[in-house]
């Protein structure tokens, strides 16, 4: 079975944040009840993080500084990675630790849940 983690930036991106994104709670619920590997990254600490998920009553997989995307490739192997943010730095940081990477726009068709259709090793990019 594939293995699907998706990072969300917080601020701009999801609509709790500050400013409010258009990435909704009910889009990241269906993500994490569908299998994906959920949780975000933020320029928020990983305990303000938190406190936004559980404020949701979700249960993110990860909480991490933006510029430490990284370590979350390092702890969950997986077939793909995306972070979504409406940032250059979100862009960057999703690059530097190989991720794919949506602009917050672009994902509000949840273009994610094509994958689950796909056999492992299938299109390694979104495509535009």
């Amino acid at each position: 079975m594939a293995v699907f983690v998706i990072s969300f930036d917080i601020d701009g991106t999801l609509e709790v944040g500050d400013p409010p994104g258009g990435i909704t709670l009910d889009m990241v619920r269906k993500a994490r009840d569908m299998g994906f590997i959920i949780g975000s990254s933020s320029d928020r600490s990983p305990s303000s993080q938190q406190r936004v998920w559980d404020n949701a009553n979700i249960v993110p997989d990860f909480v991490a500084p933006k510029h430490q995307l990284e370590t979350v490739k390092d702890k969950y192997p997986a077939d793909r990675y995306l972070h979504i943010g409406d940032r250059d730095l979100d862009q960057q940081f999703a690059g530097q630790a190989g991720f794919e990477f949506l602009w917050t726009h672009e994902a509000l068709d949840e273009p994610w849940l094509k994958w689950l259709e796909q056999p492992a090793g299938g299109p390694p990019a979104f495509e535009g």
